[in-house]
């Protein structure tokens, strides 16, 4: 915790003063938003603010705060940060004391509480207040002074989603918020004339139904979003009507959703029209729109906005909120020109729709929430700010979010005692990386499918053994066993893709394969934990069959990372250079997806054609990676890539080696010693026949990879015990492994 001992000393300036903050120096000590300074026995909460023209070392403040804290020029005060608790010290309500600040400028003109209000909250937004402080406020060129004489929190239950108690307490010390209320009353010495709302105390109705919850609601993981999506849409929703006309402010009137599919997109629209307290959404997937008599597809956009019409006009500034969902939005918001021979009517019913959300008969009362996975489909002019404005991503959820998740699916089960003790929702969640929303829902169905599985009697017709079906519990075996066989993620890591590189395990021969894998060790942790590299590239680099592949994917799968993908040539036989390039691109793409990602762009000669006879290349194939073997992950995003090649002077000559971060060399197996340890590592041969073959390479050159030598030790081994070795070294001989001469250069 910052904590230091400083000077109190004076405002600067007049406007320094107005702001009511504390102000500091900007080069001192990384204070935060709010501190409490401790005078004598005392300690008072300020709002922080840095400026220049502070001396260092000193903390200034205007004269009401002086005065109410006691403080004396020069005095020293020990400063430290303070942080507010949300759930319980939210101003709902504070009621405030008003006076002019000097005598002689009293007048009789009327004051605008409301507006006094709408000031205030703009000026004091997200800054302390406490029980007994002074304040001064500046309205319409006029100085008041304000005492702060009682705080009323917001109702807990209802800030965590819970059923709303209607309890309120007081507190000393607050937070004002944009949706605070603030109640001026005059002092009873005060000659001030006060009118409007603000100077009594009523309830103010909320948008927000007070009794959601995200749990009952059927949605996990989605917090941010859901929080980011009211601060963005429903911040000017909360204030009533007649002060956002005061402001000039525009309701947000378009919210585009977009993410993988299965991410809870859907639900989350439907769920917002749940949760307010407005018309019933009318929701509606894109292609319906679409009708094949002329003009009818734009009735059908001007049919969706007819009843907040009518509403607008009768109503005008008090109409309810209508909530119009678009499901599958890019299918009729297409970029206008880009469908060539067609009729044009999707360029139509874009020019429709932006016409009906922000024409020149403008609707202000209405909120169009459109969802898609495909957002660069759609038009650029519904995405400007005062149509389609707050862009949200909902992505795979973290491994909290797939905990609400699971939680909200097993819910029932849980309620009912059919889960069994040894499931572990914490266990499943970290086992699940990459999982979509709609994949754990089905991970959950799989689980109970299994465990209803075996209570059916095995016989010709499918009967329920009614006797152990009233025991059912779904266990742990049956979430392991759905989570191995029935339900893998679209996004992330499939380990079948990468095991088959390693189903022999890593044979470590000798120090180098030890220091491969450390080096690939540093350069995950150097993904995981460098905030300057989010993108890291290792090319591993050899001669052939120096297991190569083995190697990248045994350091991708150490890795843990949740999304692993290996771009291959082998699910890219027959593609033309345009579809490689769109298959890579797609790898890539999904990897930016994923907090954590590892790629291995293997036998990258194959991947871009090459032959030496020639010779010949995919030029298109090797720009596309050039590309995104430099292109830096979305922020938040890290991404590890591992390229194999056993040709690097080919990449050297095509200028691509530059586009990895580092390259390390992949050698063969060399020396006598590094293939006895290699054959003892495999084990096929005696220790005998160890020592036989050990005698029979001392003093030769080697020069074999692993992969190769595996494939020669299994043919040998299928020969007669005794024959195993001589036929194991003319194979070395015949594959022009072993030199057939000496060191000393006599024939064998």
């Amino acid at each position: 915790m910052t904590e230091r001992m400083m000077q109190a000393a004076r405002c600067p300036t007049d406007e320094l003063s107005l702001t009511n903050c504390a102000v500091i120096n900007e080069k001192e000590p990384q204070f935060e938003q709010h501190v409490t300074v401790r005078n004598l026995a005392r300690t008072y909460v300020f709002t922080l603010k840095k400026h220049p023209s502070v001396s260092p070392g000193t903390i200034a403040f205007g004269l009401p705060q002086r005065k109410w804290a006691g403080l004396s020029i020069g005095q020293e005060v020990k400063v430290t940060n303070y942080k507010f608790d949300k759930s319980k010290q939210c101003i709902s309500s504070m009621t405030v004391e008003i006076d002019f600040l000097q005598k002689k400028c009293v007048d009789s003109n009327p004051y605008n509480s409301d507006s006094m209000a709408t000031e205030f909250l703009q000026h004091f937004n997200n800054q302390a207040f406490s029980v007994g402080q002074q304040v001064v406020f500046s309205f319409s060129d006029k100085l008041f002074g304000l005492v702060i004489k009682d705080i009323e929190a917001m109702d807990p239950s209802i800030l965590k989603g819970e059923q709303g108690t209607g309890k309120k307490p007081k507190i000393e010390i607050g937070l004002l918020l944009g949706n605070s209320q603030v109640i001026f009353e005059k002092s009873e010495t005060s000659s001030m004339t006060l009118i409007g709302k603000a100077k009594t105390r009523e309830s103010r109705q909320s948008i927000i139904s007070p009794d959601w919850n995200f749990e009952r609601m059927g949605i996990g993981g989605l917090d941010k979003e859901f929080s980011d999506i009211f601060r963005r849409a429903f911040a000017s929703r909360v204030f009533p009507p007649d002060i956002v006309e005061q402001l000039g402010g525009k309701h947000v009137k378009g919210i585009l959703l977009f993410g993988p599919p299965g991410c809870g997109k859907t639900l989350m629209a439907r769920q917002i029209g749940t949760m307010l307290r407005a018309r019933e959404p009318k929701i509606v997937n894109g292609p319906e729109i679409l009708n094949k008599y002329v003009g009818e597809s734009e009735a059908n956009v001007r049919k969706l906005f007819a009843d907040a019409e009518e509403e607008q006009k009768r109503l005008g500034a008090n109409s309810g909120l209508h909530i119009i969902i678009l499901d599958e939005i890019d299918a009729i918001c297409k970029q206008r020109g880009s469908m060539a021979g067609s009729t044009g009517v999707h360029d139509t019913v874009v020019n429709q729709l932006l016409s009906k959300i922000d024409g020149v008969e403008q609707l202000n009362n209405i909120l169009i929430i459109g969802m898609t996975n495909r957002p660069d489909l759609i038009d650029d002019a519904l995405l400007r700010p005062g149509r389609l404005e707050v862009k949200m991503e909902i992505g795979l959820p973290d491994e909290r979010g797939r905990i609400q998740i699971l939680h909200i699916h097993t819910g029932k089960m849980r309620q009912n005692q059919l889960l069994a003790a040894d499931v572990d929702i914490k266990e499943m969640a970290a086992e699940t990386k990459n999982y979509s929303g709609a994949e754990l829902e089905g991970l959950v169905r799989a689980a109970q499918s299994n465990a209803m599985n075996r209570h059916i009697k095995a016989s010709n017709t499918l009967e329920v053994n009614i006797e152990t079906a009233e025991k059912l519990q779904v266990s742990r075996l049956d979430f392991m066993t759905s989570l191995n066989n029935d339900i893998k993620p679209a996004f992330g890591t499939n380990q079948e893709d990468y095991a088959s590189y390693i189903m022999n395990g890593i044979v470590r021969w000798g120090d180098p394969v030890s220091a491969v894998l450390e080096d690939g060790e540093l350069l995950v942790q150097q993904t995981k934990n460098s905030e300057r590299t989010p993108l890291v590239s290792v090319l591993l680099e050899g001669p052939p069959n120096s297991g190569k592949t083995a190697l990248a994917a045994k350091i991708s799968e150490d890795s843990q990372f949740p999304f692993i993908k290996i771009c291959s040539p082998d699910n890219m036989i027959g593609h033309s250079e345009i579809a490689k390039c769109q298959a890579i691109k797609k790898i890539f793409e999904d990897a930016y997806k994923s907090q954590l990602s590892c790629v291995v762009v293997d036998d990258i000669e194959r991947l871009l054609d090459y032959v030496p006879i020639g010779p010949r290349f995919s030029n298109l194939v090797l720009q596309a990676l050039l590309v995104l073997l430099k292109k830096p992950p979305p922020k938040g995003r890290k991404l590890l890539i591992i390229g194999t090649t056993s040709r690097k002077d080919v990449l050297q000559e095509m200028e691509m080696l530059n586009a990895f971060s580092t390259t390390i060399h992949i050698p063969n197996i060399s020396r006598g010693e590094q293939l006895v340890e290699a054959l003892e590592l495999l084990g096929s041969f005696q220790e005998v026949e160890r020592a036989g073959i050990a005698k029979a390479v001392k003093g030769k050159k080697l020069w074999i990879g692993i992969k190769k030598l595996l494939m020669l030790i299994e043919m040998a081994v299928q020969m007669d015990p005794g024959s195993r070795v001589s036929k194991f070294l003319s194979l070395l001989e015949d594959e022009g492994a072993l030199e057939l001469f000496s060191s000393s250069g006599a024939t064998l």
